[in-house]
């Protein structure tokens, strides 16, 4: 029996090593096809059930994206002006955000291709861009590039740029305007109720 736990123990420790070890290119595909093949094979999320939808890319999706220097960034100079309790919240509700975000996303699916890219990255870098191509039927294709950095914990995604547009620079445009308006704790309001509204619209949409 102390053999067996052994083993056990061995071979949950080698998994956890390996996908600490993933390639960053290889990882963003492994997470992109899972959450597609489940796309495709579940009725409700195809039938546009966000709350199901939410729970997938809560599990799939945001585990490998580092939120604490993603709300940083989307912050810019503002985030030396936030306490550690207020730091907490932003992280927090940026969070919700991007789980709407990525749902809203995943609700439109519509069987486009995924194409990924080769990787070009020096030998030991830990900081990469991982560029996919969104191919669209009768459209134009949109380049989706994760940017991201490699930690203690394995390859984190601290950026997503859709067609060029970075992430957390869009939203630095819209964070500071608030800030400048009514302060840290103004944003963290803003961000409340845009989560509350989006909840609201998901909880429509799933019924």
């Amino acid at each position: 029996m102390i053999k067996l736990i052994s083993l056990l123990c061995l071979s949950l420790f080698a998994t956890a090593v390996c996908a600490q070890e993933m390639a960053p290119d290889v990882m963003i595909k492994k997470i992109t096809n899972e959450v597609i093949g489940i796309v495709k094979q579940d009725k409700d999320i195809k039938a546009g059930d966000r709350a199901k939808i939410n729970a997938l890319v809560d599990a799939k999706v945001l585990p490998h994206f580092n939120f604490d220097r993603m709300t940083a960034l989307a912050m810019g100079r503002n985030w030396r002006k936030a306490d550690a309790e207020q730091k907490k919240v932003l992280v927090r509700e940026f969070r919700t955000l991007l789980v709407n975000t990525y749902s809203g996303a995943l609700a439109a699916y519509k069987n486009e291709v995924i194409e990924f890219m080769p990787l070009h990255a020096a030998a030991g870098a830990t900081d990469v861009t991982v560029r996919t191509q969104v191919k669209r039927p009768g459209a134009e294709s949109i380049g989706i590039d994760y940017s991201m950095e490699k930690t203690p914990d394995g390859w984190k995604v601290y950026d997503v740029a859709v067609a060029g547009v970075s992430l957390v620079t869009n939203y630095r445009d819209t964070f500071n305007s608030e800030i400048n308006r009514s302060g840290v704790d103004g944003l963290i309001k803003v961000l409340e109720r845009k989560n509350r509204s989006l909840d609201s619209q998901a909880g429509g949409k799933s019924k």
